[in-house]
């Protein structure tokens, strides 16, 4: 009976704190771990930091609580919540980074906003470590250079190493371990910085004992046993399980720089289409050296072949023209280097202009005046090029009154002029000019200029009625500028404000007819358009101008352009239109439809910029499409309102307490708990629909959810989901109902995990989710547990260690595993410690009948190496050492046992698990569905080793102990 009394109250104070609950909540957040960090530790009780090996996998987990769902967002971006967040953002409740990059280190921000109150962010830092191969360079010291690099005295050994934490240097010589003091003959410091000269650079000698720190080995007065095998060791002291790193160098009598010859000529000058082959060799340097090839271009062409030191170019073109250079290393001294160029020959742009007597103001050409034909080409290379003229078809001579200048210093380069002194009739005629470049290969360009009596400087109009030219949006104009004159010269054309650029993006463009053609015209292109001659192709005067006129008519812009309305029956809704901009804006009307049939329409008031339109009494009839068109001359914006009486969505209540529970082996049961947004906008809810079905199948499972009485803002429903199979997740759709019908759904997934019950009756976890529980590693240990699927890891590495599912023989399901792969050694331990469990209120009296709980858990201790496993008490309060309670060790064959055992605390307390590592690598050790109930452990398992005494339990006492902490749970 007491029993009975015990868990009645228990109900009624669980009903009455899910009624006090308050519901709408600004969010919080937190972050948890997983992945495979090496350490995650708090930094002045600020800043968490979380360090990872580069190449491993990163997983950061957002948990947030608040109502309604927060949306959580990652970011690296720095600054407080109202700094704006890059794009780049994750969207996502676990940030997952496999394969991370040392670049990809630094501080990840969780950020959780539901529109109340501020957003809630959190930051942990993420530190990469990392460890590169050292390289070793040599120098001598500048003063004693001679021809020989290294029969002098002094030489420098430097080490260096990229990596993070910050690397520790040794050097040894053979076998011999090199330290500051123990060789008159040899120093070991760390420089502070390096002087060059005549491009040998030295390290200047700065005597700095950082703690054993070093880089440079100096070798002082060369002396025979000198000559050695010289091994640098990089280390990062094994943080991250990160092995050391170690280069060799061999300094013998005969160790010199690099030298190297280029068989080339420089530069080298070629025909498009050509081979080009470039032959590097060494002619000194020991070690032998590397020979690279570099380009002034950033990168070597894509089709370039290397093969040792030669470099070849297939079928070469312009755009591969540039510097090559062959540059060799042996890390001593500094690399030695040779360059060419490279000259891909091209003809390209042949333009001329005619300039008339500039000592008469006359823009025409006149018998017995001076005229200048100039043409210009650009050359590749600009000596090669050669001119010659023809008149009328036949070679011409420079002479007193025909004058040929190949090169004009006031002109820019690749131009020849033809000036004609004293013009008489014998001189119309057709000149040409022909390009051509002295090694061949290339095409040559010829340029055909009349001068003749009909030959006359140009002119611009614009064609009657063609400025202003007006045009829709979207459709293709053509501005148009006619141009008279012989030759017609190229048309420029510009805006006219100079600022402003021209379609296509360019502030000027070419036109051979005078016409300008845009094509799906914008209403941003509306202006002043100039077009005006270019001396190209035409005569070298003043140029001539015209301007015209663009006018863009477009239809108005308006808004809302879409707008959803939710109003119940009987109520007022009042439709309004804006317009934003339009051109013509004057000669504006309107009109309204509901559904294509018109309701209202009129022109506007040139005082206002909007329309309205109201229903004084929705009915429903009035349900529907309303749209607002606003016209002008080019079209018509168009407003729509979207009038329905549907209910808004649920939202689904995530913090719920404890919402799976568990009574029978094979099913669970959920409380699915909700609030409804804006209940009181739309007509009362009758009833939701609810809709159900298991992941990964077709059918959905419907019902029907009364609902008795109006809906208030905020407050909290419940419904309770039962006879989930475990382990499946559902997904659950629920609809709310009015007189208009079904509103809109909202859907979540249910999960099944262990019920998280810290404040006890029955805990049961079997590590599904990554919050495993609330489980923690202890930050004392050596290592931690891993969470893990499948097999525990590849059969071809440890084929004889692990199990291949987790208890129920899941391939899916999850569970905690000891990895004691390199560079785990023997007896090192890692803790997996639960949450704390309270058995008293936090000022308990005298318990002198402590209760008595059942942990029971299952392992799988399989392989020859295995170590041991062991389950500790441990007591809030209590400042003696941890309490065995159960342990066993030695290999227990390949399946999943169970372990039970009766555990007696006095005060709130946490159950460790502790896996201890073996001799050798087939020493995994895995564990699954833990289990903490009340009362003592029934029939406990034969191989079960308790060391706690049996005690009865008090079934009032259990029940003070299960109110308080139920109130407490409800702070």
């Amino acid at each position: 009976m007491d029993l009975i009394i015990c868990v009645l109250g228990l109900l009624a104070l669980a009903v009455e704190g899910i009624r006090c609950q308050g519901v709408y909540a600004p969010p919080s957040v937190r972050i948890i771990h997983s992945g495979h960090a090496c350490n995650v530790e708090e930094e002045r009780h600020t800043e968490r930091v979380y360090t990872i090996r580069e190449g491993e996998t990163l997983e950061l987990t957002c948990l947030v609580t608040g109502h309604p769902r927060p949306q959580i967002r990652w970011t690296k971006t720095a600054g407080s919540v109202s700094d704006r967040f890059h794009d780049s953002s994750v969207f996502n409740q676990t940030l997952n980074i496999a394969k991370i990059l040392r670049t990809q280190g630094g501080r990840y921000y969780c950020k959780a906003e539901n529109g109340l109150g501020s957003p809630a962010i959190k930051s942990i830092r993420v530190d990469v470590y990392y460890l590169d191969e050292p390289t070793v360079t040599v120098h001598q010291s500048i003063g004693e250079a001679k021809e020989q690099f290294y029969y002098e005295r002094t030489v420098f050994l430097r080490c260096v190493a990229n990596s993070n934490p910050p690397v520790r240097y040794s050097w040894h010589r053979g076998r011999e371990v090199l330290t500051q003091g123990s060789d008159k003959g040899v120093e070991i410091y760390e420089p502070f910085f390096t002087q060059c000269f005549a491009h040998i650079c030295i390290p200047v000698v700065v005597w700095s004992e950082l703690q054993g720190e070093t880089k440079i080995l100096k070798l002082k007065n060369l002396r025979p046993q000198d000559y050695a095998n010289y091994s640098c060791v990089a280390s990062v002291r094994n943080v991250c399980a990160i092995l050391d790193r170690s280069v060799i160098f061999k300094l013998t009598n005969k160790t010199a720089s690099p030298s190297i010859k280029l068989l080339v000529e420089d530069p080298i000058v070629v025909n498009p289409g050509q081979t080009v082959s470039l032959v590097c060799i060494t002619t000194g340097g020991e070690p032998p050296p590397i020979l690279t090839w570099i380009c002034s271009n950033d990168s070597l062409p894509q089709r370039s072949v290397v093969k040792g030191g030669t470099l070849t170019l297939p079928a070469i073109t312009s755009d591969e023209a540039g510097v090559y250079s062959c540059v060799a290393s042996n890390s001593v001294g500094n690399p030695a280097k040779k360059s060419t160029t490279i000259v891909v020959r091209a003809l390209k742009k042949g333009r001329f202009w005619i300039t008339p007597d500039p000592y008469h103001n006359d823009d025409n050409i006149q018998i017995g005046r001076e005229v200048k034909i100039s043409c210009q080409v650009e050359a590749t290379p600009p000596e090669e090029l050669t001119f010659s003229w023809l008149k009328n078809g036949r070679a011409l001579r420079s002479s007193e009154r025909m004058v040929i200048t190949q090169t004009d210093p006031d002109i820019s380069p690749g131009t020849t002029n033809l000036d004609i002194i004293d013009l008489k009739f014998t001189d119309f005629g057709t000149y040409t000019c022909v390009a051509a470049l002295k090694g061949g290969g290339i095409p040559e360009i010829s340029i055909d200029v009349n001068i003749s009596s009909t030959t006359v400087p140009p002119n611009l109009t614009v064609p009657r009625g063609k400025s202003p030219l007006v045009t829709r949006e979207g459709d293709t104009v053509e501005l148009e500028c006619l141009v008279s004159g012989k030759p017609k010269p190229i048309i420029l054309w510009s805006r006219a404000d100079k600022e402003v650029p021209m379609p296509d993006g360019s502030m000027q463009m070419e036109s051979y007819d005078g016409v300008l053609r845009i094509v799906n015209v914008s209403r941003e292109m509306t202006g002043s358009y100039r077009c005006q001659t270019s001396q190209y192709n035409g005569f070298n005067v003043k140029p001539r101008e015209a301007e015209v006129e663009l006018i863009v008519q477009y239809p108005p812009t308006v808004e809302p352009v879409y707008m959803e309305m939710r109003q119940g029956l009987g109520r007022p809704v009042v439709m309004t239109c804006r317009v934003l901009r339009a051109h013509p804006s004057r000669v504006l009307r309107f009109e309204w439809l509901l559904s294509n049939r018109l309701l209202h329409a009129g022109a506007f008031d040139a005082q206002r910029d909007e329309t309205e339109y109201t229903i004084r009494s929705l009915n429903r009839d009035g349900w529907g499409e309303y749209t607002c068109n606003v016209i002008n001359e080019a079209g018509a914006g168009k407003c729509t309102f979207q009038v329905t009486g549907k209910a808004y969505p649920p939202e689904f209540y995530y913090d719920t307490y404890s919402p799976l529970w568990q009574n029978r082996p094979r099913v669970y049961g959920f409380k699915l708990q909700w609030t409804q947004m804006n209940p009181n906008v739309v007509d009362r809810i009758v009833a939701y629909r609810l809709g159900i079905r298991q992941m990964g199948l077709q059918r959905w499972w419907e019902q029907e959810i009364p609902v008795d009485g109006a809906i208030n803002k905020g407050e909290l429903m419940t419904h309770n989901l039962t006879e989930l199979i475990k382990p499946e997740s559902y997904e659950v759709r629920l609809t709310p109902i009015t007189r208009f019908g079904e509103g809109d759904s909202t859907i979540r997934i249910v999960t099944y995990s262990a019920p998280i019950n810290p404040h006890l009756r029955e805990f049961h976890c079997s590590f599904e989710e990554e919050a495993i529980c609330m489980f923690t590693q202890d930050k004392n240990d050596d290592f931690d547990w891993t969470r893990h699927s499948a097999a525990t890891r590849d059969t071809k590495y440890t084929p004889n260690t692990g199990p291949s599912g987790d208890r129920s023989g899941s391939k899916q399901g999850f569970y905690m595993y000891i990895e004691t792969s390199r560079p785990r050694k023997e007896d090192e331990k890692a803790r997996l410690v639960s949450p704390f469990f309270n058995i008293a209120p936090k000022n308990p009296y005298v318990i002198t009948n402590p209760p008595a709980y059942c942990f029971g858990f299952f392992y799988h201790m399989y392989g020859k190496h295995i170590g041991t496993l062991n389950a500790l008490l441990k007591q809030k309060g209590q400042t003696t050492s941890e309490a065995p309670a159960w342990s066993l060790n030695g290999n227990q064959g390949e399946r999943w046992k169970q372990a039970k055992v009766s555990i007696h605390p006095t005060s709130s307390f946490q159950v460790v698990l502790e896996g201890i590592r073996g001799k050798g690598i087939e020493g995994d050790i895995a564990i699954d569905d833990v289990t903490l109930e009340e009362g003592e452990c029934r029939d406990p398992p034969p191989n079960l080793s308790s060391k706690s005494p049996s005690t009865s339990s008090h079934i009032w006492l259990l029940c003070i102990t299960l109110v308080m902490t139920l109130l407490e749970g409800q702070r």
